[in-house]
Formats: C-alpha cells, sequence, structure tokens
C-alpha cells in the first residue's frame, strides 16, 4: 500500500511535531539544570547529535523509497534536511557562545589546529549551501548541477559521524553505532563512491 499525499502531510506533521518535542525536552533539560556536571558539553552534544539523527533519517529516505516503492516520500526528504541543519545552527551556536564566549578568532584557530573540528566546520558548509540551493527557483537554475552538489550530503553525514566519533573522550559506544549507521546508509550509495574511484 503506497503513502497518499494526506499521509505526508500527516508525517510532515509528525516531523514537525517531534522537532518542536525535542526542542522543548533541551530546554527543560537546560532550564532545570539536568545537563549534569558538564551542561554546556551536554548542551552542544544534545544539539549535535539530534542535528545528526535528523541527517541519518534524511539519507534514509531514499532506500526507503527504493525498497518498499513509495516515491511520495521525497517529499519529506528536504524538511528533513533543513531540520538537521537548523539544530546544528543551534549546536554551532552553543559553541561559540558558551565555550568560546564568542572568540571567533579563537574558533577559527580551534578549527584549524582540531582535526574533529575542521570536519565539523565542513559539514556545516555543506549543509548550508545544501539548505541555500534547496529553494525551488534556486533548484531551477542549478538544473544538473543540483543534483551534483546535494550528492554531498553523503560527505557531509560522514564528516559529522567522525567528527561526533572524535568529540566524545570516554563511552565510545553510543558513537560507534552512529557510524555503523552512518556506514550501512552510505554502502547504500556505493555507485556513487565507485564513480568517484573510477573517474580519478
Amino acid at each position: 500500500m503506497k503513502i497518499s499525499l494526506r499521509g505526508i502531510f500527516y508525517l510532515k506533521c509528525v516531523i514537525h511535531l517531534s522537532a518542536v518535542v525535542t526542542f522543548i525536552c533541551f530546554a527543560y533539560l537546560v532550564d532545570q539544570d539536568l545537563l549534569g556536571a558538564d551542561p554546556v558539553k551536554e548542551m552542544i552534544h544534545f544539539l549535535g547529535k539530534t542535528s545528526l539523527n535528523f541527517l541519518l533519517l534524511t539519507l534514509l529516505v531514499t532506500p526507503v523509497i527504493k525498497r518498499f516503492k513509495q516515491p511520495l516520500l521525497i517529499r519529506v526528504r528536504r524538511l528533513l534536511g533543513l531540520y538537521s541543519f537548523a539544530w546544528v545552527c543551534l549546536h554551532l551556536l552553543i559553541f561559540i557562545y558558551l565555550e568560546l564566549n564568542w572568540e571567533f578568532l579563537l574558533f577559527f584557530d580551534e578549527v584549524v589546529k582540531r582535526p574533529y573540528l575542521s570536519l565539523g566546520a565542513i559539514a556545516w558548509i555543506i549543509l548550508f549551501l545544501l539548505s541555500i540551493t534547496s529553494i525551488n527557483a534556486i533548484k531551477r537554475k542549478m538544473k544538473r548541477s543540483w543534483l551534483t552538489l546535494h550528492r554531498f550530503v553523503y560527505w557531509a553525514v560522514l564528516f559529522a559521524t567522525i567528527h561526533y566519533y572524535w568529540s566524545v573522550k570516554s563511552g565510545l559506544i553510543e558513537p560507534s553505532i552512529y557510524l555503523f549507521l552512518c556506514v550501512c546508509l552510505l554502502a547504500e550509495r556505493k555507485q556513487y563512491f565507485l564513480s568517484l574511484f573510477k573517474g580519478r
């Protein structure tokens, strides 16, 4: 049974609701001081993981469409991607504000010095470009180059997952699970990566 347009509408409502509920939970944890001994680090990780969750869901859409013959699901992919970008912007904002006290020169210095921050910055740039070009008018003007650019989301999810893995100093089980999920989703795009190697 294929999902109808009404079903897509309800699914989008669920996505919006999940984002709102997640933000309310985050605000509650912050307000009630329930983020442990290092609340700033927990805030940064919470927002980063939420962004990564939405990003992984974005990549999950295409395999689900192919496996279960649900072409209308393509309509939720952009929404998931935009939410991923919104969460990663909050992640970056909290890092610069609470961790670095708006010291932008220090931020750029840290990005250059620390590989995990470098990967995170590259992932943010990719998501920024994808978000800007997700506007229909820009998409039409870009034509085939739009698809080429938006395939960079594969690199964004890879860099973001490694960024998370490297940023955790202890308790690597959860980051390892994210890394495993990332590899599984990218394996669905093996033809893309094989074409890159063949091109070289």
